[in-house]
């Protein structure tokens, strides 16, 4: 008696751990820093509908390629860069540049119900850095949010920039050194 051939590929056989496919991957990871690149997003753009925006665009672009994760060193720098490009391609669109940006603290968003006072210098505090970041030159204030908001290491943001690690260290230096003046 002979029994019928099935492909292997059509049933896992039971050694072998299932591996989750870069779209799970992709959305795992997203979904844990989505609210550190709207944070960022809103520092870059000046608002938070505009952030909300180009972190959808982020996600787009990112699932749109996501065949070619598997060469991604880093994901979480990758979605980064990714969200960082739909932001400057929303600067640069001719719509954009004719709409001033939103600067008050509504643009970021909170989770906390802190109290009245306690509030209010939170968002004194965080309209002091939002104009001390718009006084950085492009370049730091992208180094900056990466570092803080994105948390990601020098060597991660120098791979995203394809620029030396020394001249990534420069730019924070130089960003903090000028928000550390402009907020003293």
């Amino acid at each position: 008696m002979s029994r019928p051939v099935t492909p292997a590929c059509a049933q896992p056989t039971s050694d072998a751990p299932v591996q989750p496919n870069t779209g799970e991957i992709l959305l795992r990871t997203f979904t844990d820093l989505r609210d550190e690149l709207v944070s960022t997003l809103c520092f870059l753009l000046g608002n938070a509908e505009d952030a909300q925006d180009v972190a959808q665009e982020t996600f787009l672009r990112c699932w749109r390629t996501q065949e070619g994760l598997l060469d991604v060193h880093n994901l979480r720098a990758w979605i980064f860069r990714v969200g960082l490009n739909a932001a400057k391609d929303l600067q640069r669109s001719a719509w954009r540049r004719r709409v001033k940006p939103l600067l008050g603290a509504e643009a970021m968003a909170t989770t906390e119900n802190p109290s009245p006072l306690s509030g209010l210098e939170d968002q004194e505090t965080i309209q002091r850095l939002r104009e001390a970041l718009l006084r950085l030159r492009p370049e730091e204030k992208e180094v900056f949010l990466l570092r803080q908001n994105g948390e990601l290491t020098y060597d991660q943001i120098a791979e995203m920039y394809d620029r030396p690690v020394g001249t990534v260290k420069t730019q924070m230096r130089a960003a903090l050194q000028k928000l550390r003046k402009i907020l003293a």
